[in-house]
């Protein structure tokens, strides 16, 4: 049964509140607040990169408290160890057993700050938790709460004290946002609110209140997963992805997983814009944030600065695109 249209205008109308709330908080980054919304209509996991003082984890708490859901922060360091994410065994003297102690992943939104200052062993963790909603411990299975996301915040692998994340673990989020510094303009604005007593640490006295919940989020869920998609469209997805197996400079491209990320993600960007199919638009819009994570380049295009978003633009001019 089709959403009613009364009802996806007001969750449209309450998901742009979400993005009003976010900016009482963060400034110059509105890219990055529409890619985490679209994360979480499409039910994927994002990944937040960019040098350190660039709001990233002001950005995901700033989000949290516009959702009225349960949020949990890791930070992630070099001797975090797995149980310390997913929770481990503790031995009860009285009742003479093991019991199963859950560990901050058990939440609606988990913060994984810094997740490449810790070793891949610990990153790995978050594996199924990440594509199962669940957790294995002891034998057990145990499921996560719905709705679940990880939004990670990382340092560009440059940075000193930093690990590479697995490649399984990369194709596991749904997205990669890029957080630059931002321009004169909103540099100036965000001076001028730290001036005027602004604390990133108190969001509440910055007047950023809760405006969805976790029904109104399930609900909007629902309604993306109705858009419409052409079969000309589905075959410009698949065209897209051969391409970047194709390139010179890729050694491996996007996989059959990346296709579907990338119609999950169009299809929440279409839904959002108020569209009820998608577009070529909506697919090209999408296509850098997706697959930026997901294309591993050959050696000696690494060494000779070969960036992997001019490779997915140069896919974008060479395919051909639906009328």
């Amino acid at each position: 049964m089709s959403t009613p249209t009364d009802t996806i205008v007001s969750l449209r109308e309450s998901l742009a509140q979400v993005r009003t709330e976010v900016g009482k908080a963060v400034v110059g980054q509105d890219g990055a607040v529409t890619g985490l919304i679209i994360a979480l209509l499409a039910r994927g996991h994002v990944l937040l990169e960019g040098v350190p003082g660039v709001a990233k984890t002001l950005l995901v708490r700033s989000l949290s408290q516009a959702l009225s859901m349960e949020t949990k922060r890791v930070q992630f360091t070099p001797d975090l160890m797995p149980g310390d994410v997913t929770g481990s065994l503790i031995y009860d003297a009285r009742a003479g057993e093991f019991e199963f102690r859950k560990g901050p992943v058990f939440t609606n939104i988990l913060l994984a700050d810094e997740i490449n200052r810790t070793p891949p062993k610990t990153q790995s963790a978050l594996l199924e938790a990440m594509e199962e909603r669940q957790v294995s411990v002891d034998g057990r299975t145990l499921p996560l709460p719905d709705p679940f996301i990880v939004a990670a915040t990382m340092n560009p692998i440059e940075y000193e004290g930093t690990y590479s994340l697995p490649e399984a673990q990369l194709d596991r989020f749904l997205l990669k946002l890029v957080l630059d510094i931002p321009d004169r303009d909103a540099e100036f604005e965000v001076l001028r609110r730290h001036a005027a007593g602004f604390s990133p640490r108190d969001l509440t006295a910055a007047g950023v209140t809760a405006v969805l919940g976790a029904e109104q989020l399930t609900a909007a869920q629902e309604a993306v997963m109705e858009v419409g998609s052409s079969a000309d469209v589905l075959a410009y997805i698949v065209d897209l992805a051969r391409a970047t197996r194709r390139s010179p400079s890729v050694k491996l491209g996007v996989s059959p997983r990346g296709t579907t990320a990338l119609l999950a993600a169009t299809k929440a960007w279409a839904w959002l814009s108020g569209y009820d199919s998608i577009t070529p638009d909506h697919v090209q819009a999408m296509v850098l944030p997706v697959w930026r994570h997901r294309i591993q380049l050959q050696p000696e295009a690494e060494l000779e600065g070969v960036a992997v978003d001019a490779i997915l633009r140069s896919v974008l001019q060479q395919v051909q695109v639906p009328i």
